[in-house]
């Protein structure tokens, strides 16, 4: 089984006790746990796929199929012993920040490269050019930055003139093509409806926290930490709304964005997913955006590709996007926009029952 179908499948499990009064544990949830006792839960699977992504490997590598609290592969123990060695490093060097994970030594290869790589060139390797002195030259301010954003999206007023959107396209993922519905509301509801032979897909956020669905199952509650990454792709204006979002948004080094010379903003808040902002310097436009879910070994990152910028009621959105994840990635593109439709604020509330 690929690993996102065994991913997919546990991470169902694991999230069954959402809707209870009182988050568990994930001994509370699970069997045989050893070194991640104590953890939340809906933590633990975003702690497999961080060790997944980071080894490039399946969740077949260290778990039996069918019986996944088994120790019966050598792996597995292998893992717990990695996992306490990490946690140790970031305890006795780091005081207990999270700067050592499984990344750093494996990055995405089975088995760590103890030995640099040898020379494959007799030409001289390019040195980076150092970074200027600080105040050296006039770099653009977050203020200044924001605003090149708002100005090339349209404008406030323009964007205010808008309060809802209804997108008709395409959801593109390995190779298969669907028809997808994404509709928004301002100040900060979102449902996605994705059309397949199966049925329905929901992904929604109804203005207080997120949902997932599909046609003929119970709809269940997003974690925390999905809940928080859903409520900012909810934002109607989020232009104008980032720098309430993140009072201590930061300059970060430039950066390229597909050949596009770039301004990175970084973001933290409390109850927000840290995030790093792309800015064409040219356009102005958010071309890129990471942010990051915690987990107990580290950051999984999910990062949205912006493009295709057009009006839609006054007012510039990309229409096409691309989320990537360290698992997987789909793109959506857009064919249809309407903007300022009626929509119920119902449209966005989790079902009672089964999706219908």
């Amino acid at each position: 089984m690929r690993r996102f179908a065994i991913i997919a499948a546990i991470f169902a499990a694991s999230t069954c006790y959402a809707q209870t009064e009182a988050p568990k544990t994930a001994e509370q949830v699970y069997q045989n746990i050893v070194q991640l006792k104590g953890t939340p839960a809906d933590q633990l699977m975003p702690a497999m796929q961080f060790i997944s992504a980071s080894l490039g490997v399946e969740c077949s590598y260290c778990h039996v199929q069918g019986k996944m609290d088994a120790d019966d592969k050598p792996a597995k123990k292998t893992a717990r012993s990695m996992i306490a060695m990490q946690m140790a490093i970031n305890k006795e060097s780091f005081s207990g920040r999270t700067q050592v994970t499984c990344n750093t030594c494996h990055r995405g290869a089975e088995h760590p490269v103890s030995a640099p790589a040898v020379r494959e060139s007799d030409n001289m390797p390019s040195e980076t050019a150092a970074a200027p002195p600080a105040g050296a030259s006039t770099q653009p301010s977050v203020d200044d930055i924001l605003n090149h954003y708002i100005t090339a999206v349209g404008g406030a007023d323009s964007l205010k003139k808008v309060t809802s959107r209804d997108l008709k396209g395409v959801i593109m993922f390995g190779g298969n093509e669907n028809p997808i519905e994404v509709i928004t509301k301002a100040p900060n509801r979102r449902v996605s409806i994705s059309h397949t032979q199966a049925g329905d897909s929901y992904t929604a956020f109804d203005g207080t926290a997120g949902w997932l669905g599909n046609t003929g199952r119970p709809a269940r509650e997003m974690a925390a930490a999905e809940s928080a990454a859903s409520a900012l792709d909810a934002e109607f204006y989020l232009p104008l709304r980032l720098k309430e979002m993140y009072p201590q948004l930061r300059r970060g080094r430039s950066e390229k964005v597909n050949g596009a010379d770039c301004d990175l903003l970084n973001g933290t808040a409390p109850g927000r997913p840290a995030v790093r902002l792309y800015f064409d310097k040219q356009s102005g436009l958010l071309v890129r955006m990471v942010r990051f879910a915690d987990t107990p070994l580290g950051r999984n990152p999910t990062q949205i590709d912006y493009a295709d910028y057009r009006d839609s009621g006054g007012a510039k959105i990309p229409y096409r996007w691309t989320l990537s994840r360290p698992n997987g990635r789909f793109t959506i593109q857009v064919k249809e926009a309407l903007a300022n439709v009626t929509v119920d604020d119902a449209k966005f509330a989790k079902p009672a029952g089964e999706v219908k």
